[in-house]
């Protein structure tokens, strides 16, 4: 194998174990709690292990030699799972054709980032907005749509931001366009956008993710939570707010990712707000104070009789009267729907 390759993934996991371990020993409580989906770190530790394992293969020299002829597993394959221990020879035809879709997914090449506009959707008022801390988003919002004609709302954080967030934000964009086409399930495309990534060695870092299922025949909303903030709905009808908390681990924190699939049956006058945490977690000029998800609810509750443009826009006066027109040290991305 070639020298280049083994440096390259050496380079790669050793980004990832680094960019994992500052973030466990820096993140709060809450938020590991988030991200994990429960306060198991074991899950994390777990993935650890196997990068660990990894790069003392490389030590020793055996990373990428095949268990069962001895020789050299195919440098493609390497590049998307540096645990691949099999050569393509010895694949079934089956397990080839499901290779070939795998590595065409992670292949394809980064294209625009956000949508231009939101959709149409009968019986929703939909509005967004995304502003980015530095040039380039670590985050990403979209409106897709499943094999069977459902509208998908997905709203996504790369952990970290600037470019490097960035590009994995517009390839996480294409596998979304890819996958949501072929399903009907957002707990299937996670698991499998999951699948893709775990051990792929250009994906140093994690991803949360909301991805959910609108009928807006039935006004059903199907969602799979991936470690990210809850997503809230205020219910004018009971004043409530309710969240909607992580079902499964963020992409790229865990070996064996499990995402459960869960619905809420939504109402006429409930207001959805999918967000990402650099308006929850903004601070107030003198560091002291962030401006919080209660803060953010209050806003909706102020405001619930205007559009969801109106609604987005109130929250974004907010942010900059809270902050005072500072800079914003994370992205920051709103996508808000109104039921009607």
């Amino acid at each position: 194998m070639e020298t280049s390759l083994i440096n390259r993934i050496r380079e790669g996991l050793t980004e990832t174990k680094t960019n994992l371990e500052q973030w466990q020993e820096v993140a709060t409580e809450e938020t590991k709690e988030i991200c994990l989906c429960s306060g198991d770190e074991s899950v994390l530790q777990e993935h650890l292990h196997v990068i660990d394992a990894s790069l003392q293969k490389i030590e020793e020299g055996v990373l990428g030699v095949c268990e069962v002829c001895h020789g050299i597993v195919d440098d493609e394959l390497l590049l998307m799972d540096y645990t691949a221990a099999v050569c393509l020879s010895h694949y079934s035809e089956k397990e080839l054709r499901e290779l070939e879709s795998e590595l065409e997914l992670s292949q394809i090449v980064q294209r625009a980032v956000v949508p231009q506009k939101v959709p149409s959707i009968a019986g929703f008022d939909i509005a967004a907005f995304s502003r980015p801390s530095q040039i380039v988003s670590g985050d990403y919002f979209d409106f897709l749509q499943f094999k069977d004609g459902t509208h998908g709302l997905v709203v996504a954080d790369v952990s970290g931001h600037g470019v490097s967030a960035g590009m994995l934000m517009t390839s996480l964009q294409m596998a979304f366009h890819t996958l949501a086409s072929e399903s009907t399930s957002p707990s299937a495309v996670l698991e499998r956008i999951n699948h893709i990534y775990i051990h792929n060695i250009n994906f140093s870092t994690f991803v949360t993710i909301f991805f959910a299922s609108l009928n807006p025949q039935t006004k059903m909303l199907s969602y799979a939570n991936a470690g990210r903030n809850p997503p809230s709905i205020n219910r004018r009808e009971t004043k409530e707010d309710i969240c909607l908390k992580p079902t499964g681990a963020a992409i790229g924190l865990m070996e064996y990712f499990n995402v459960q699939p869960a619905a809420v049956q939504l109402m006429d006058g409930d207001i959805l707000l999918l967000y990402t945490d650099g308006a929850t977690e903004a601070f107030d000029p003198q560091g002291d104070e962030q401006f919080g998800s209660e803060r953010l609810a209050e806003v909706i509750r102020q405001n619930e009789d205007l559009s969801a443009d109106g609604i987005a826009n109130k929250i974004r006066q907010a942010l900059n009267d809270f902050t005072q027109g500072t800079l914003l040290a994370d992205d920051v991305t709103l996508v808000v729907s109104k039921v009607s």
